[in-house]
This record gives structure tokens, sequence and C-alpha cells, in this order.
């Protein structure tokens, strides 16, 4: 039986999709589904796909968007598939294998343990593990965390991998069911509506872990920009302010 379902959301992805990695990793679990979801691509990205797909059609697909959507909409477009499918998992896979795929068992594992309903891959430099990030990056992600842990209440050391994995589960499906609120950072809008759903953070720490990453590397090409900063400050502004509707909705009534 399909045991993964995983989204790989595309946006001109000509130059960098490797065909191999995936089709490896098909062949070696054919109980994993990938569903590539191209965003409405202006370069041959759809040329590429289809190709990737003909060759294990059982196990590949696509999804074709008419137009640029954005990040969270392709993965939500692909993430009500996989979850309309006979699976046991559901997650989603950034295209250009910063982390490769064979992390995805040590997700899988994780979500063995009683109670878990999400893993999230955590760009950790430890001894032993090969973390290849810009010193930029990183300490521009360390105090991006910190805000984040802020805003959600929940110690998350690294929410923008773009390495998740879930169980497919109502509650999940939930998730996926409305538009994002957010463009930069849907990742942490994720962790937020869980928590509501939850009943708040300290019922989530129960439900997430964080799956340090054996291995991660930036790859050029990437499209973040400098505006990418900006946007993901107020999308944070966003997130604060839809938890504090929320939890205005759930109070008691004096």
């Amino acid at each position: 039986m399909p045991s993964t379902a995983l989204v790989v959301p595309c946006y001109n992805e000509e130059k960098r999709l490797q065909a191999e990695p995936f089709l490896r990793a098909a062949r070696e679990d054919p109980g994993l589904r990938i569903i590539f979801v191209d965003d409405g691509s202006t370069d041959h990205t759809a040329d590429v796909l289809r190709e990737i797909c003909a060759r294990a059609p059982e196990q590949l697909r696509r999804i074709d968007l008419a137009r640029n959507a954005g990040k969270p909409e392709a993965v939500r477009q692909g993430m009500l598939l996989a979850l309309s499918l006979d699976v046991s998992r559901v997650g989603y896979w950034d295209a250009d294998l910063a982390a490769p795929l064979t992390e995805l068992s040590a997700l899988g594992d994780a979500l063995e343990r009683p109670g878990v309903e999400l893993a999230l891959g955590s760009r950790v430099r430890l001894m032993g593990r090969s973390i290849e990030r810009s010193l930029l990056r990183h300490y521009s992600g360390r105090v991006f965390a910190t805000l984040v842990s802020g805003v959600l209440r929940l110690p998350v050391y690294d929410t923008q991998c773009g390495a998740k994995l879930f169980l497919r589960t109502e509650r999940v499906a939930r998730v996926f069911s409305q538009p994002f609120l957010t463009r930069w950072i849907f990742d942490v809008e994720i962790l937020a509506r869980l928590a509501v759903q939850s009943g708040g953070p300290a019922a989530l720490l129960a439900t997430v872990v964080e799956v340090p990453l054996l291995r991660w590397h930036d790859v050029a090409g990437s499209k973040l920009r400098l505006g990418a900063a900006l946007g993901a400050g107020l999308d944070l502004l966003r997130i604060a302010w839809w938890i504090r509707r929320q939890q205005g909705r759930t109070a008691p009534a004096r």
C-alpha cells in the first residue's frame, strides 16, 4: 500500500530540477507518491516535469497551475491532492533538494512516535552532520526563529526548512482546507493553525517534533530576495493578529 505522498512545488525550476534523485527515491520505496506542482512557470519546467513523470507514471504525477499563485498556494493545491490519496503520511519538499530525499526516512521515523503528527526538518549545525548555510542566512534565521517562537509561544528552532512530513489526519486536512493568509512564511502559519486547533501551544508541543537533518546545503538560484525579509516581518504580524483573533473567539464569555 502507498505510504507517503510528497508534494514538490516548482516555479521556473528548469535548470535546477534533477530527475534521478526523485526516480531513485521512487524505485527504493514503492509506497512513495510524488506530486510535482508547476506553479505557472514561464520557462520549460513543464517539459522537464513531463519527462520525469513519464519515467515512473504510477508513482510520479504533476499538477499544472494556470498562473503563478505563489509557493503557499502551490503547496496547498498539492497537499489537497495528497490528502485525497490512500496514504498514511503527506508532506512537502523543496524542488532544489537542498535537503536530499534520503532525509525523508528520518522524518518518517519521527512520525512513528506516539502522538506525533508533524515532523519538521531542522537545519542544526552539529558534529557529524553536514549543514552548509551562508553566515547571513544562518544568523538571520536565528533572529527570525526567535521572533517566531515569541509569536507562537513555541520553542521552535527552524520553521523555514523546506522538508515537512505530516500524518494524514482530519486535523492536518483542515489546515490546508483554506488558502493561507501569508505569502513568505506559510510554514509558520501552519504551526499557528495547528496550535489553535490543538487548543494552544502547550497541547501542540506533544504533536510536533523537529528532526535535525544529516545533510542540507544552499543551492544556487534561490528566488529569495531582500524584499522577502520585509514581507516575512509583515506576515509574522498578520499571524500574530490572526492568533489573537482566534483566541478572542474561543475565550469564555464573562
